[in-house]
């Protein structure tokens, strides 16, 4: 498959300007969890990043209705793959799921491990607010006798990471999963995202990829 057919099904990466890499983001009017977080008013979701600036363009909008429709397309995950390994041969090799947006069902969910699995060269992190998506989802796995850790459920290149609900709240605590917070506290630490004193970019920065990292917290903006 081309890479410029492969576009057309998926509908483009998008490509933020704080990534290393290219992203893939959906309408965050459509988020299941965020939804009824944009109601509450201390939650992250409530001042959502991904509800103005940029993301209100006509065109920006008008491309994350496409992406998002093209889910359920039979070339989907065979698409997603040729797109995200033709930008890997040019050293992006670091692909963020959904800076807008987030999961919709088990089998988006499914669908992404398969992409994972057809992107070896690539690290792919997972931010979700979904926990009930990726619990289902490891539950499916112990039923037919898998144990461990979600290490061993997960592919080896791919890093779900729980987001927490409220500003100043606690990480989620599921599984041993990898999480995030987000502070008011705008003070720098070891595992807080270098992102503003770096002009709002990761730069080298690749700890949202690093399994190893716990949790990580975000100053809230």
């Amino acid at each position: 498959m081309l890479v410029k057919d492969a576009d057309k099904i998926t509908g483009k990466l998008s490509q933020p300007s704080k990534m290393p890499g290219y992203s893939y983001n959906l309408p965050a009017w459509e988020c299941k969890v965020g939804a009824l977080l944009r109601t509450i008013k201390k939650s992250v979701c409530f001042m959502c990043y991904a509800m103005r600036g940029r993301y209100v363009f006509p065109c920006t909008i008008k491309a994350m209705e496409r992406r998002l429709k093209s889910l359920p397309h039979d070339l989907w995950v065979k698409a997603m793959a040729v797109s995200i390994n033709s930008k890997a041969k040019f050293g992006h090799d670091c692909f963020r799921w959904h800076d807008s947006g987030d999961l919709q069902s088990m089998e988006h969910l499914e669908r992404i491990i398969d992409v994972c699995n057809l992107t070896p060269g690539v690290m792919h992190w997972l931010p979700t607010r979904e926990y009930k998506i990726i619990r289902d989802y490891m539950n499916s796995w112990r039923n037919v006798g898998i144990t461990g850790t979600w290490k061993d459920i997960f592919p080896t290149n791919l890093v779900p990471r729980l987001s927490a609900h409220m500003i100043d709240g606690p990480a989620p605590d599921i599984d041993g999963l990898p999480t995030s917070t987000v502070t008011s506290n705008h003070k720098p630490g070891k595992y807080v995202c270098p992102a503003p004193d770096q002009g709002g970019e990761c730069k080298s920065c690749r700890m949202c990829w690093d399994a190893n990292i716990k949790s990580i917290a975000y100053r809230a903006h």
